[in-house]
């Protein structure tokens, strides 16, 4: 990834996850131990609970963020930050697709700063979960990032939009 390269306002990223089925909600919720019976006994999610169906696990859905911000900035830089929130719940049969935008950039302490916008989109192109990103790269000739990322706390304050 090169950091000089990056424009504001382009689409840094994406990944399309498909349609995420009981099976996938199941396998994940075993894998985190989360054995609520919302991600798999759909009588007990929609009648019980009155939800719209099987729920996506949130932190299936904060991994997919995670995920998506680590390969937009592979190989060499890291995610710094990640900051976002739930908007609407995810059900079994909807198709996931995360999406990473550029909004900001600047340079600090020798190393590039980037802001994203990211976002999961359903089939009907709502955003069920959005927030910012904020990933730290390697400046042309400059030294690797390195890992874990500390950031000086002399530099100017990074921060996310809304912080500002």
């Amino acid at each position: 990834m090169n950091f000089e390269a990056l424009k504001v306002g382009e689409r840094l990223h994406q990944i399309d996850k498909g349609i995420i089925t009981t099976a996938h909600i199941m396998r994940w919720s075993a894998a985190v131990e989360n054995f609520h019976r919302i991600h798999y006994d759909a009588p007990f999610a929609t009648q019980h609970d009155g939800l719209p169906g099987v729920l996506i696990n949130g932190s299936w859905k904060q991994h997919v963020l995670v995920q998506l911000v680590k390969d937009a900035l592979a190989p060499d830089g890291w995610l710094w930050r990640l900051k976002f929130r739930y908007r609407k719940m995810d059900i079994a049969g909807d198709s996931l697709r995360a999406v990473a935008d550029v909004i900001a950039k600047c340079e600090a302490g020798g190393f590039g700063f980037v802001t994203l916008r990211i976002a999961l989109i359903d089939q009907r192109d709502q955003i069920s979960t959005d927030g910012h990103a904020i990933g730290v790269l390697p400046l042309a000739g400059g030294p690797p990032v390195p890992y874990p990322f500390r950031p000086d706390p002399a530099w100017s304050p990074i921060r996310f939009p809304e912080d500002a």
